[in-house]
């Protein structure tokens, strides 16, 4: 009887701190953050089960994968472990480890993609702040099934990238980049308003994103955006040539630089110094202010424009005043700079 009494009173003691251990199995601990030292782990998009436990092992946080890759399916959490560059405490248990990485958060990487950029500055942005195939994502920038998706009627994605600052999660894909920056393009033409606009203009989304390009590429003040967009705007509806620089610009392989008149005679349906109304696409990746300026031009009855050099520009409604406001220019800059 006492041996009986002896037991009950052991496991009545004992058994709080065994469940105690267990709970302390597998709950993480607190401060978890804290703990030192952390490692670096990096999980590609769409890793198994198995590539995860073996980088895991070789990284020193398990001894053995095959017992990580045992606790993680008996726990379900298999499919739940995310992709990404994260930094894991070491010293921690199978089963704390499997919670662990079902509940943390990948690294962070900020990338600035500046307005006006053509593509191939875009991507490079991209794959080098973000570890990414550059090859993969040339591929999806002229990949017509891809390009279809969200019903881009060119060869390329030029124009469809739309410059900001943006944060991605370490281990983001090729493809899912891709689709973000052009789904932020569109998601800009969704409104009833911009619809409304483009239907009063005349336009479509592929037209609004190529004019849009060639005022991000004359723009260099914000301020000047609609009124630039108004010039070309005015232009377009009296069957006048854009003549527009930029479109030049985006056919030299050494520019951007000074243009000459034999620059200008470059037959290609880009010059719109040669061929009437818009190029066939976009050629740059267009700013949102440049968009919307496009869309919602200042009301003007403005056609000529000519750069102070300062970076902004004087605006005339005829030829004659658009002579007379260069030759004061030259004047004004021969006499600053000698030429």
């Amino acid at each position: 009887m006492r041996n009986r009494y002896k037991a009950i009173i052991i496991v009545v003691f004992l058994l709080p701190l065994m469940v105690y251990d267990v709970i302390k199995y597998f709950t993480l601990p607190e401060k978890i953050k804290e703990r030192q030292p952390l490692v670096e782990v990096q999980i590609p998009k769409g890793a198994s089960l198995q590539q995860v436990a073996d980088t895991l092992e070789k990284k020193g946080l398990i001894k053995n994968a095959p017992i990580f890759v045992l606790w993680a399916k008996g726990l379900g959490i298999e499919n739940k472990i995310p992709s990404g560059k994260f930094k894991i405490p070491v010293g921690l248990t199978y089963a704390q480890l499997a919670n662990y990485l079902t509940h943390v958060k990948p690294e962070f990487v900020s990338v600035t993609l500046i307005e006006g950029w053509p593509t191939k500055r875009v991507l490079d942005a991209l794959s080098k702040s973000l570890h990414l195939d550059r090859k993969k994502m040339d591929s999806l920038a002229t990949d017509s099934l891809f390009l279809k998706q969200f019903g881009i009627p060119a060869s390329s994605v030029e124009g469809y990238l739309l410059p900001d600052t943006y944060v991605f999660a370490e281990g983001i894909s090729e493809e899912q980049v891709m689709r973000f920056l052009i789904e932020q393009t569109l998601n800009i033409f969704k409104s009833d308003s911009v619809q409304k606009r483009m239907k009063e203009l005349g336009l479509t989304r592929h037209q609004v994103l190529t004019l849009a390009s060639i005022v991000e590429g004359e723009a260099m003040i914000d301020e000047e955006r609609p009124l630039i967009a108004s010039v070309y705007l005015n232009r377009l509806k009296i069957g006048m040539k854009l003549q527009a620089d930029p479109t030049i610009q985006f056919l030299l392989p050494d520019g951007p630089r000074r243009l000459t008149y034999k620059d200008l005679q470059i037959d290609s349906p880009y010059n719109t110094y040669l061929y009437r109304g818009l190029p066939p696409g976009p050629i740059n990746n267009p700013s949102k202010a440049s968009i919307l300026a496009t869309l919602f031009a200042a009301k003007t009855n403005y056609l000529y424009f000519v750069a102070r050099g300062d970076g902004s520009h004087v605006f005339t409604k005829t030829a004659h005043e658009h002579l007379k406001a260069k030759r004061k220019l030259n004047k004004l800059r021969k006499k600053i700079y000698g030429y």
